[in-house]
């Protein structure tokens, strides 16, 4: 009998990679992930309002004389921007529940995250776009006969919130895809519905390539309407 013929190391060996991408599971999923996008807009958007609500409040604070008032905004500023988003949301539904003693919605949780995580970031783009403005606007203001508050909301402001809406707008991108992240609490965004999706069709593949031109379609969407915004801005300035 024979001795087998050793394989020749420097033989090239090609191994046959085949894969298609299956269009019709990429379209049949679309249907199923729709049902997550206003999921992923209400968590966003609802906690941006707050977000920006909280920026404006800590953001002003945070350049305010007072130390008793400044520290305070500067420390949830640090805060929030220096630990992970998804440690926050993890916190808030995992953590505070033994505070409160109760269970707490993961809509709720995701949208407080967003929220607290967003409004730290935009309190510093405040606080930037207020200093950014020279201080000869307030001292005109004031010698218009005008007070702090009413220099501050009538001349300062609305220049720095021009200058506020590129990062702004960006702090919503990122807010936006931040939300892929709360699929770990069972919230029922895009990246959610494409999981369970998978777990039943085994196409990971083709719903997460669908996933991702979902969200590429709402940040593009809103990248245009921001710039028309900022457009609009600088005409009327």
């Amino acid at each position: 009998m024979p001795w087998p013929i050793p394989p020749n190391p420097t033989e090239k060996h090609t191994v046959e990679f085949q894969f298609q991408f299956d269009w019709q599971a990429a379209i049949n999923s679309i249907p199923y992930l729709a049902k997550g996008i206003p999921y992923t807009l209400m968590i966003s958007f609802g906690g941006l309002a707050i977000g920006f609500v909280l920026g404006i409040v800590f953001g002003l604070l945070s350049i305010n004389k007072n130390w008793f008032l400044r520290w305070p905004a500067t420390a949830y500023i640090e805060i929030f921007r220096g630990t992970p988003i998804l440690v926050q949301v993890l916190f808030i539904f995992y953590g505070l529940p033994d505070l409160v003693g109760g269970p707490i919605d993961p809509l709720t949780a995701g949208i407080a995250a967003i929220a607290l995580n967003s409004g730290a970031y935009i309190s510093e783009v405040v606080r930037g776009g207020v200093q950014s403005i020279d201080k000869g606007q307030t001292e005109a203001g004031l010698s218009l006969g005008l007070s702090r508050s009413q220099t501050f909301w009538n001349i300062v402001w609305p220049q720095a919130f021009r200058r506020m809406i590129p990062p702004l707008g960006n702090q919503a991108i990122v807010s936006i895809k931040d939300t892929s992240l709360f699929s770990v609490i069972g919230v029922g965004e895009l990246v959610r519905q494409g999981q369970v999706y998978i777990a039943n069709t085994f196409t990971a593949f083709e719903v997460y390539f669908v996933v991702a031109i979902m969200y590429l379609a709402i940040t593009l969407s809103l990248s245009l309407i921001l710039r028309l915004l900022e457009r609009r801005g600088v005409a009327s300035a």
